[in-house]
């Protein structure tokens, strides 16, 4: 049985408007170890002849066996597996990948059959040293010479075996002593068992084979036929490649190298295809993270005011135009309140805008009429002195406590502790100084705090109180409170003449409001990454067209559809994660630059976000990187093998 059978074989190519047929009905039997040369002009159909004996195009009619399997019917899976495990390619352009060495072009097709690394590294330096490169596997191909090269792609060819190795026109680009050193070592090769096939215009070259088939306009025209010269011994075809997970691992761990390699050797390519990732994660983290920042830093300021505050006006809400003439409040629904089991701290307040007096000072300042709890509750520490008490609020003294800007405008460095100050017409005793620990928001004056009785009787003149907070004890459910404090005051009112707010309302607004713009500046950033997915996509659509050769390269010595898929789409992938990585940094450098110019500016990086981050890398890169590797997986190895 012949290891080779063609029969009927035809192969049209479309040309414009016009298709022309290249093969004519082609018949052919080549036996296992003969050495033949197919000879022919330019032109008559002897590399289609051999790209298609090495699968690596597909006849337009007619029937191709190899070893009793009908070609015509195999999977691009099945083809892939033919060509790696049976065939061996030398080409006359050498067909090496530029940014590996001798032994990694070498074992490329050993990759694509799951050898593990040792193993094909050890047979790799065997055959190179065989060919006499030994001093050269490390070297790239624009390091060796022409027929250094051809070796190179000879090794290539018999990594996995070589059963049979196809030559198209191996000696077209070697000078003399090259080409016959190359033709030793394939009659070589030919003694050892190996069927050779050589494609050739040469008629000298083909006179040094066993047989030669004469090609001309697309039909034999002439075939010496099988010599007695033949040798009968053949070489073995390899085992089956090894099954299961572990060859398929090994497959992407060196997939993820050559992504790795590829990239290395166009750093520019890659930076740029990977700057919009950059920048989306960047804006994404940063953001986030200064979203987070503001939120803890407004919390924290509203925590100091005074947790668990309730405050009570009049009026309907904020907006009621009607709220400055409710006369509802009043000192003794403060002093009802604070008898209650859940306020911790009761106060009502006062206030008004006066001119204050102190020797030749005057300035313009917040009356403050509080109760003695009211420094409790608006979270004040004494710097000085003391507070006043409810002995001085039930008196009415005329007695004051100074916020420290008050001090310092009246007093500078003096202690105003017992210092009199002028009111309007109310002279008011100095007893202490406090600081707030709480959030100031916008333009403050400065304040004067006094008992509110103080301030209704002698100051303002007012019978009602302009509100009533009430710190409500921390073990106390907050909605519970609100509750009591509505059902108290109307009872004592008669009416709901009033209305009520509490800091964890504010609190909630505030988150709520908070993650609402972080989402949607978020949102704005996110249109950054999909930008720079599309950016990717576009790039690696380019990266396949530039490398379409190596495409080729690939597929001939055996890459299925699935490896050329799995190496570029793990580029895009780790194009992405490399960009992901960098775009953290840089959140991360510019959060500590900010620190630096603005130390106001607080900026609080989540996990979650650095995790998402990545995880949107990751899916960017599989879902714009998908489309460029499936259009390299589906390239003709003979269409993409012809491009330069």
């Amino acid at each position: 049985m012949s290891l080779i059978e063609i029969s009927a074989l035809y192969r049209a190519f479309a040309a414009g408007e016009q298709t022309v047929q290249v093969l004519k009905g082609i018949d052919l039997r080549i036996e296992a170890g003969e050495m033949v040369a197919i000879i022919g002009q330019s032109g008559s159909g002897k590399s289609t002849l051999m790209n298609i004996l090495g699968c690596l195009d597909r006849p337009t009619s007619g029937h191709y066996r190899f070893n009793q399997r009908d070609v015509g019917q195999m999977s691009d899976q099945d083809l892939a597996a033919l060509r790696r495990d049976h065939f061996g390619f030398i080409f006359q352009r050498y067909q090496l990948m530029a940014e590996l060495d001798a032994i990694g072009n070498t074992e490329i097709p050993a990759i694509y059959r799951g050898t593990s690394r040792k193993d094909r590294r050890t047979r790799a330096r065997a055959l190179l040293t065989r060919l006499g490169l030994e001093t050269r596997l490390g070297n790239r191909p624009g390091a060796l010479s022409g027929g250094q090269q051809q070796r190179v792609s000879v090794a290539r060819a018999l990594i996995n075996g070589g059963e049979v190795i196809l030559a198209d026109e191996p000696t077209g680009a070697l000078d003399s002593d090259s080409g016959a050193a190359l033709m030793g070592l394939l009659r070589e090769l030919h003694a050892e068992g190996h069927t050779v096939i050589i494609v050739t215009h040469d008629p000298k070259i083909a006179q040094a084979t066993d047989r030669v088939i004469e090609i001309s306009d697309g039909h034999i025209i002439a075939d010496s036929g099988t010599s007695p010269k033949t040798r009968h011994k053949t070489v073995p075809p390899p085992p089956p490649a090894r099954q299961g997970t572990g060859p398929a691992i090994n497959r992407l761990g060196e997939a993820a190298i050559m992504a790795l390699k590829s990239m290395a050797a166009h750093k520019l390519r890659s930076f740029l295809t990977m700057l919009g990732i950059i920048i989306g994660i960047t804006s994404v983290v940063s953001v986030v993270a200064l979203g987070n920042g503001s939120q803890q830093s407004v919390l924290e300021n509203i925590s100091s005011i005074g947790t668990s505050t309730i405050s009570v006006r009049p009026g309907t809400g904020f907006g009621d135009r009607r709220a400055n003439r409710v006369d509802t409040l009043v000192g003794s629904d403060a002093d009802a309140l604070a008898a209650q089991s859940y306020a911790a701290s009761v106060s009502p307040e006062v206030s008004t805008t006066a001119n204050v007096i102190h020797g030749a000072i005057s300035a313009s300042a917040s009356i403050k009429g509080v109760s003695a709890g009211y420094f409790q509750l608006g979270a004040y520490t004494v710097s000085e002195g003391a507070t006043f008490t409810t002995a001085d609020q039930a008196a009415r003294a005329q007695v004051a406590v100074l916020d420290k800007d008050a001090a310092v405008t009246f007093f500078g460095t003096q202690s105003p502790i017992g210092q009199r100050i002028m009111v309007g017409r109310v002279p008011l005793k100095i007893i202490g100084v406090v600081s707030s620990s709480g959030a100031s928001f916008g333009p403050q004056s400065i304040k004067i705090f006094t008992p509110y009785t103080t301030a209704m009787t002698r100051i303002t003149g007012s019978t009602t109180v302009e509100s009533i907070s009430v710190q409500v004890v921390d073990d106390f459910d907050m909605d519970e409170a609100e509750m009591r404090i509505a059902a108290l005051l109307s009872t004592r009112h008669g009416t709901t003449d009033f209305f009520l707010t509490n800091t964890d309302t504010i609190r909630a607004t505030i988150q709520s409001t908070a993650s609402t713009l972080t989402w949607l500046i978020s949102a704005i950033a996110v249109i950054s990454l999909v930008v720079g997915g599309i950016g990717v996509m576009n790039i690696m659509l380019v990266s396949v067209t530039e490398r379409t050769r190596e495409i080729g390269i690939r597929k001939a010595v055996g890459a299925r559809h699935s490896d050329i898929i799995a190496q570029f789409l793990i580029e895009a992938v780790m194009v992405c994660l490399l960009g992901g990585v960098l775009g953290v940094v840089l959140a991360f450098g510019l959060g500590g630059i900010l620190s630096v110019i603005a130390p106001n500016m607080r900026l609080i990086y989540s996990p979650t976000t650095v995790l998402v981050a990545f995880g949107s890398a990751t899916l960017i890169g599989v879902l714009f990187g998908y489309l460029p590797a499936r259009a390299a997986a589906r390239l003709d190895p003979v269409v993409a093998l012809v491009r330069e």
